[in-house]
C-alpha cells in the first residue's frame, strides 16, 4: 500500500505517478455485472480516459451485491470480461471491482502527534496516518479506504498540506471505510477464479460519486445516492473529501417485488410494468388509465387490468421508505449535510419517474438525476446512471487514488486460485484447456 499526498488537491491534476495506460473496471451489481476497459489519452487539458471495451450481463450468482453462488458468479464475470476484451481488442490480467455488500461502515478517527516546534515532513504525516488507521483495524473487518479529511497544525485547522509548516502539535482526521472479511474473501476468490488479479476494491457509492458529481459539487458539498437493484447507498462529500458512506438493503428490485405482489403478476411482468408505466407522482388521468396485467401462472387464462393510480400507490411508499432510511442513517452518523448541499441521484433505480421529487421532499432540498461524465467512448446503452460506478473506477484509475492507502485489501485466509493443468495430453487437450480458461 502506498501513500498519496495530499488528499484535497485539485482532482483535475491529482494523478498517480504510474498512471495505467489500460485499466479494467468491474461493477458487481445485484441486477447486472458490467466490465469497462479503458485507455488513457493525453489531451490539452490533461489525461482523459476513453472506454474501448464494454461487457455487461444480467447478474447471476449475486444478491444484494454479495456473491451467493461462486461458480455462477465466476462464469458471469468471466463472460462480461471476455466481451469487453473482444470489443477492446486487448486482454486484461488485473481489475478493480466495486463493493456494495459486506456491511460497509464509515468511521472518522482523530490522531495527534507532538512536533516540538520543528518542521512537518513526510515521515510525520505517514506516522500519524498509520496510527489513525491502526485504530480502525479489527480481526473481522478489512480496511478498504482511508481518506485524510482534515489536517491541523497547532490551532490552525483545515490545513490541506501541512508539509513545511512549523508547530508544536500535528493532527489529522481520517475517514476509514471497512467491510466484513467474509464477503470480501468470497469476492477475491471469485475474481481469482476468473484468472484476474485484484488491483483494488472500491465501495460503490464512492465510485459513483467520482463519475456523477462535478468538481465543484465535491468541493462545496454534496450527498450522492446510488439506487441499485438490491441496495441503495450514499456517499457524502464536503470540502473536497469523502466524509461518509452508508448502505441500506433496499433497491429497485424491492419496488418490482411490491408491484408483483400488489398486482398479482409475475416478476418479469412487474418489472416491465414498472419501467413502462410506473411513477411516484400523481397524475389527473391515473384513475382512468388502465394497465394490462398478466396473471400469475395457473391463476387465470385472461389478461387482467389495473388503474395506473394503483401502480403508483404501490411504488410511492417504497421510495419514501428508501429515502427515509438513508436520511435517518445519515442524521444518526452526523453526516446529513447542510441544506445548501447538493442532492444527487444516480443508479438504475433512480431513473424511475418521480424519484427526484420524492427525494427532494424527504431530504428537504432539491435533488437531481446525474449520469456519468468525464469518460469518453461511452455508447448510449452504457452512458446512463446505471453505469456510474464502473465509470467512476475508470476516472479513479486515470487520475490516481486520493487516499492514504491504496492497493488490494488484505484479507486473511484468502486462497490463491491457479489454473489447473490439463488432465489429458496432446494438442486437443491443450486447446480445450485454453478454451475453458480464456
Amino acid at each position: 500500500m502506498s501513500v498519496f499526498w495530499p488528499f484535497g488537491s485539485d482532482r483535475k491534476t491529482a494523478q498517480s505517478p504510474q498512471r495505467p495506460a489500460i485499466c479494467a473496471a468491474i461493477d458487481l451489481g445485484s441486477s447486472k455485472i458490467a466490465c469497462f476497459i479503458s485507455k488513457t489519452e493525453e489531451t490539452a487539458t490533461g489525461p482523459r480516459p476513453r472506454v474501448i471495451g464494454v461487457g455487461h450481463l444480467p447478474a447471476r450468482g449475486m444478491r444484494g451485491g454479495a456473491i451467493i453462488d461462486l461458480d455462477t458468479a465466476r462464469d458471469t464475470i468471466r463472460d462480461a470480461v471476455q466481451r469487453a476484451e473482444k470489443m477492446a481488442g486487448h486482454a486484461v490480467s488485473m481489475a478493480t471491482v466495486t463493493l456494495t455488500a459486506g456491511q460497509i461502515r464509515s468511521a472518522r478517527i482523530r490522531a495527534e502527534a507532538t512536533l516540538s516546534g520543528r518542521e512537518v515532513g513526510d515521515r510525520d504525516l505517514k506516522r500519524l496516518l498509520d496510527a489513525a488507521i491502526a485504530e480502525a483495524d479489527a480481526a473481522d473487518r478489512v480496511i478498504l479506504h482511508a481518506f485524510p479529511i482534515g489536517w491541523s497544525v497547532d490551532e490552525s485547522r483545515g490545513v490541506r498540506d501541512p508539509r513545511g509548516m512549523f508547530g508544536r502539535k500535528l493532527g489529522v482526521t481520517v475517514h476509514v471505510i471497512t467491510a466484513a472479511a467474509g464477503p470480501l474473501r468470497n469476492l477475491l476468490h471469485c475474481i481469482q477464479a476468473c484468472h484476474l488479479d485484484l488491483k483494488s476494491v472500491v465501495v460503490t457509492p464512492y465510485a459513483s460519486g467520482l463519475a456523477a458529481l462535478t468538481d465543484d459539487e465535491i468541493e462545496l458539498g454534496a450527498t450522492l445516492i446510488d439506487m441499485g437493484a438490491g441496495t441503495t447507498s450514499a456517499a457524502v462529500f464536503d470540502n473536497g473529501a469523502l466524509i461518509h458512506v452508508d448502505t441500506v438493503p433496499v433497491g429497485g428490485a424491492h419496488v418490482t417485488n411490491d408491484v408483483a405482489r400488489g398486482l398479482s403478476t409475475p416478476l418479469a411482468a412487474a418489472e416491465r410494468i414498472k419501467i413502462l408505466y410506473g411513477s411516484a407522482l400523481d397524475s389527473p388521468d391515473d384513475d382512468r388509465e388502465m394497465i394490462e396485467v398478466p396473471p400469475l401462472e395457473g391463476a387465470s387464462d385472461r389478461m387482467g387490468s389495473a388503474p395506473r393510480s394503483l401502480l403508483n400507490a404501490i411504488i410511492r411508499p417504497r421510495l419514501d421508505e428508501t429515502f427515509e432510511m438513508i436520511r435517518d442513517r445519515l442524521k444518526e452518523a452526523g453526516a446529513h449535510g447542510h441544506r445548501d448541499h447538493q442532492l444527487i441521484l444516480t443508479g438504475g433505480a433512480a431513473q424511475l419517474p418521480g424519484a427526484e421529487e420524492v427525494a427532494s421532499r424527504v431530504f428537504g432540498r432539491r435533488a437531481r438525476l446525474s449520469r456519468p461524465h468525464g469518460v469518453a467512448g461511452l455508447g448510449d446503452a452504457v452512458s446512463g446512471p446505471a453505469f456510474a460506478a464502473a465509470s467512476g473506477i475508470i476516472l479513479r484509475e486515470t487520475r490516481g487514488a486520493a487516499e492514504a492507502i491504496a492497493g488490494p485489501p488484505r484479507v486473511a485466509g484468502s486462497v490463491r486460485v491457479t489454473r489447473p493443468a490439463p488432465a489429458e495430453s496432446g494438442p486437443r487437450a491443450i486447446l480445450r484447456w485454453f478454451a475453458e480458461s480464456f
